[in-house]
C-alpha cells in the first residue's frame, strides 16, 4: 500500500503504534498495509514477541507502524517484557490504534463466545483502562467486521465510545482488506511534518536475518499445532551469500526440553524436513533468490532466562 509522494509538496512521518489483545489481528494488518510480509502470522496468539517496524508510503506521508506484542496479563518474565515492550510503543508513538477483536465483543455481549474470545475482551478492557490511567487517546479499529452482520456495528461502537479514551472509529476486516483504506489516509493525515525517517522502497526495518528466524518459527508453529512448546524460539546462527548471490543460512530452532526436540523432529526427521521445505519457499519469495535453509535442534532449558536473548529481541529483560 505504498504511493509515489509528489514532488516539491511537504513532507511529513511518524510512528504509528497498533496494540491490541493477542491475536486481534495486529500482524495481519500490518502485513496487508506495508504490503509485503514483515511479522509472523499463526493462529495461535503471541506470535509477536517484539515490535516490529513496517513503513508505509501514502501521497506524502511516511508512516512507520510498530506491531507490538500483545498486551495481556503476565506471568513470566518473557510475558512482562512482551508486555513492557508493547506499552513502550505505544508511548512513543505520534498515534495509537487500537485494534479490537469485535467478533469476540459481539459473541460476549450474545453470551456465545468462547473462552479464548472471553479473555480478549477482558484483555482489550485492561487496555482501555491503560490508555485511560496514561492519559492517552488511541484510534479504535474493530477488525474481523467479516465475521458479523454490520447491522450490529453502531451499538458496538455507542459502547466503546462510552470508555472516553478513543478518538476516532474504523471498522474493518485485515484478512481481506476492507475499511482498511480510511484508517491509512487517515493516519497519513495525522502525521508531524518533516522528512521521511526510512528510504521510501524499504518495507521494514527489522534484519533480513531475524525475519528469517521469524518465518521459520512461524512454519514450526503452523506445523505443531497445539503440540508446540510456547517458548520454541529460532536463531539464525550462520548467513553466508553465495556468489551466484543465493544465501546459505543455518538456524536453529531452540526448545526447552529434551522431549520437545522429538516433537520437532517427527518421524524419521519428517516434521523439520516439512518446517525447513516451507520456510524456504517463503524465504525465497521474500528474498527474490535461491535459498539453502539448514535446520537443527537444540535444547536450552533456560533460554527465556538469558539477558542476551532478550537484547536481540529489543526486550526488557529487568521489565
Amino acid at each position: 500500500m505504498t504511493d509515489t509522494p509528489q514532488k516539491d509538496a511537504p513532507t511529513s512521518a511518524g510512528f504509528v503504534a497498533i496494540i491490541g489483545a493477542p491475536n486481534a489481528g495486529k500482524s495481519t494488518l500490518v502485513n496487508r498495509l506495508v504490503g509485503t510480509k514483515i511479522s509472523i502470522v499463526t493462529h495461535k496468539v503471541q506470535t509477536t514477541r517484539f515490535p516490529v517496524r513496517g513503513v508505509v508510503m501514502h501521497d506524502n506521508a511516511q508512516i512507520i507502524l510498530v506491531d507490538t506484542p500483545g498486551i495481556f496479563r503476565p506471568k513470566r518474565r518473557l510475558d512482562r517484557a512482551m508486555v513492557r515492550s508493547a506499552w513502550g510503543g505505544a508511548e512513543d508513538a505520534d498515534a495509537v490504534v487500537h485494534l479490537i477483536d469485535a467478533a469476540a465483543w459481539i459473541d460476549h455481549a450474545r453470551g456465545d463466545a468462547s473462552p479464548a474470545q472471553i479473555k480478549s475482551v477482558e484483555d482489550d478492557q485492561r487496555i482501555i483502562d491503560g490508555l485511560r490511567e496514561a492519559g492517552r487517546t488511541a484510534r479504535a479499529a474493530l477488525n474481523k467486521i467479516d465475521l458479523f452482520d454490520h447491522s450490529e456495528t453502531l451499538p458496538l461502537i455507542s459502547q466503546f465510545k462510552e470508555q472516553e479514551v478513543y478518538s476516532d472509529f474504523f471498522i474493518l476486516s485485515a484478512l481481506n482488506g476492507d475499511g482498511v483504506d480510511a484508517l491509512i489516509g487517515d493516519l497519513a493525515d495525522a502525521m508531524p511534518e518533516g522528512p521521511f525517517l526510512y528510504p521510501e522502497d524499504q518495507a521494514a526495518d527489522l534484519p533480513m536475518q531475524l525475519l528469517a528466524a521469524e518465518v521459520t518459527r512461524e512454519k514450526a508453529m503452523l506445523r505443531l499445532h497445539e503440540e508446540l512448546p510456547y517458548q520454541l524460539t529460532v536463531v539464525t546462527e550462520e548467513w553466508e551469500r553465495k556468489k551466484d548471490g543465493s544465501v546459505r543460512i543455518q538456524q536453529a530452532i531452540i526448545v526447552g526440553r529434551e522431549n520437545h526436540k522429538g516433537m520437532v523432529l517427527g518421524k524419521g526427521g519428517q516434521t523439520i524436513r516439512s518446517i525447513g521445505q516451507a520456510s524456504r519457499t517463503e524465504l525465497r519469495e521474500l528474498m527474490e533468490t535461491e535459498i539453502h535453509l539448514f535446520l537443527f535442534v537444540k535444547v536450552d532449558e533456560r533460554w527465556a532466562e538469558r539477558r542476551d536473548n532478550y537484547a536481540s529481541l529489543g526486550l526488557d529483560f529487568d521489565a
